[in-house]
């Protein structure tokens, strides 16, 4: 009996090493099935064009629609970055655009336009403090100088953990994890 076990064994552990190695020499080119980069050119452009970090925008998509032009949440935010179309209004009106229509949020040119802008914004106004920005840019601008102002939160990475609001403070764990593998895969 133990004389077929033995071969049985080998072959199990030859694949283990074949998959071992498989993905030793293709790294980092698998793991990016899991950290996509639709709509790369769009991205890079706007990314460029407001001065925000391409794969800050690639982790807010992968955190907010996981790269679905079709996404809308319940609360009513569309489109690959989850804007709000009261934001999308307001980014609207603060950019001159006319004849600007909700449903347009689920085209990638608009809702990537729009979202980069809006982060853009967000960096200007809290000096590029990233867990700040991903915070108001899910939280909203007003509740997270709030905090800040009441000292319920810092603003920092380090104390993440004081952010009242658990979705987005898990949100921004998130964003600054895929932020993180992006950057790892991407840029090095």
């Amino acid at each position: 009996m133990s004389r077929f076990r033995k071969p049985r064994a080998s072959i199990f552990i030859w694949l283990f090493i074949l998959i071992f190695l498989f993905i030793i020499i293709t790294f980092p080119r698998w793991i990016t099935v899991f950290y996509p980069q639709p709509h790369k050119d769009l991205i890079f452009s706007s990314a460029y064009e407001y001065q925000i970090d391409p794969y800050l925008i690639f982790s807010i998509i992968r955190a907010e629609s996981k790269f679905q032009t079709t996404a809308e949440s319940p609360v009513g935010a569309k489109g690959l970055m989850q804007i709000m179309p009261d934001t999308a209004l307001w980014i609207a009106e603060q950019r001159g655009v006319e004849d600007f229509q909700i449903d347009e949020l689920h085209k990638p040119e608009i809702n990537i336009d729009f979202g980069c802008w809006y982060l853009a914004s967000l960096k200007k106004e809290f000096d590029g403090q990233l867990p700040i920005v991903i915070a108001a840019y899910n939280a909203g601008r007003g509740k997270v100088v709030n905090w800040i102002e009441v000292g319920q939160w810092d603003g920092t990475e380090d104390n993440v953990e004081q952010i009242p609001f658990s979705e987005t403070r898990k949100y921004v764990k998130n964003v600054l994890k895929n932020y993180q593998a992006y950057h790892a895969i991407y840029n090095s």
